[in-house]
């Protein structure tokens, strides 16, 4: 099982009442969430933890994790409320107003965390997750504790919700030293002050360098290639950077490689078509409106 640790949230996105009157429409969604959403999508064995209410919209998260196929069974439940995330459009870019503190995803602490059994291949973290304590601490703890498996983390890094950016980025850098895997953009290297050559002298196998509609460049100790983005009409992106990291996750399970030794022992030729697959599936995912990654019989 590939089992995505971290936020899973409402988002309230803004709509028009018949009558003209404003509204928000609650939608699943969170950075991690969309990813555990969109690979058990793609057929491979997906699991959740974090920590998800037993109000009316952590309900809402339980049914779309369902729906996909993603097994929750080590999400801690609690009655604290489900984080919220109210969308607003300025000239067609988002704005966003969270409403977190001590909600059920916020609060899970190291006590929370499960022992994890043999059926947990890899582990995959990212997102406002690595942000928000004491959750992001747990997260932190968890990764330090994952042995053996293989460790990705997509940092995706929001700079507006960081306040306390010292203690940010030790965390981070301790849980990027442990990664196998890490997708990355040039913001989040640049505000990071690293490279790929650096990352992989860290440590790290993988680094994936996405490049939008240039695709994906990807990097390991024995040189570097590029996998082009698949041509899509873009409707939005939503969920793209997500999508993708399910593509790869799954496509590594589909070739026999979701595996640390496997992924540190592999050519990049080798990782090539798990790279693709992600960049497929991300595809189909800006093609249409929110995040709404493929199912497996779409690509």
């Amino acid at each position: 099982m590939i089992l995505c640790c971290g936020e899973s949230l409402i988002d309230m996105l803004p709509r028009t009442a018949s009558t003209g009157e404003p509204r928000f429409a609650p939608v699943a969604g969170g950075a991690v969430f969309n990813t555990a959403i969109a690979i058990g999508r793609l057929g491979a064995p997906s699991g959740y933890l974090g920590g998800i209410s037993t109000d009316l919209f952590g309900t809402v998260l339980a049914e779309a994790l369902t729906a996909s196929r993603v097994d929750f069974s080590l999400a801690p439940r609690s009655d604290r409320p489900t984080t919220l995330a109210f969308v607003t459009l300025t000239d067609g870019h988002a704005q966003y107003a969270f409403y977190d503190e001590n909600t059920a995803g916020r609060m899970l602490s190291e006590d929370d965390l499960p022992a994890l059994g043999a059926e947990t291949e890899a582990l995959f973290f990212g997102g406002i997750s690595l942000v928000s304590e004491p959750a992001a601490d747990s997260y932190a703890a968890l990764c330090a504790q994952a042995g053996e498996r293989l460790v990705m983390i997509d940092p995706n890094i929001r700079p507006g919700f960081i306040t306390d950016e010292p203690r940010y980025r030790a965390r981070l850098e301790a849980m990027l030293a442990r990664a196998d895997i890490v997708k990355i953009s040039d913001e989040d290297m640049a505000w990071l002050g690293t490279t790929p050559a650096a990352l992989i002298e860290g440590g790290v196998a993988l680094v994936l360098e996405t490049r939008g509609a240039e695709g994906v460049v990807a990097y390991s100790s024995g040189g570097e290639i590029s996998v082009p983005a698949e041509r899509a009409e873009v409707v939005d992106t939503v969920g793209a950077g997500d999508t993708f990291n399910a593509g790869l996750l799954a496509g590594l399970w589909r070739s026999g490689l979701l595996a640390r030794g496997a992924v540190r022992g592999a050519a990049l030729e080798d990782l090539r078509p798990a790279i693709a697959l992600g960049a497929k599936a991300a595809a189909v995912t800006v093609s249409r409106a929110g995040a709404n990654p493929p199912w497996e019989t779409e690509l």
